[in-house]
């Protein structure tokens, strides 16, 4: 897998995020954890973007680090 095909593959785990979100309820207990949902699953591509364009290997390892964290949270 190329960096194209993981860039296209992020957005749409985001946006499958999206669509999970909108079959939330819109209460108490499904408000919070859908705005969170969204926020770490859109961070993902957003982050692996930005690793894409680091400077250095070591600067792609660290922001990297930061994709794998936003999807842990996901799960």
């Amino acid at each position: 897998m190329n960096d194209s095909e993981l860039k296209k593959r992020t957005k749409l785990f985001a946006l499958r995020v999206m669509k999970l979100v909108g079959a939330l309820p819109e209460n108490a207990v499904g408000r919070p954890i859908g705005n969170q949902l969204i926020r770490s699953a859109t961070s993902v591509g957003a982050n692996y973007r930005a690793a894409c364009r680091g400077r250095s290997k070591a600067e792609f390892v660290s922001k990297l680090s930061i994709v794998i964290e936003e999807a842990d949270e996901c799960c």
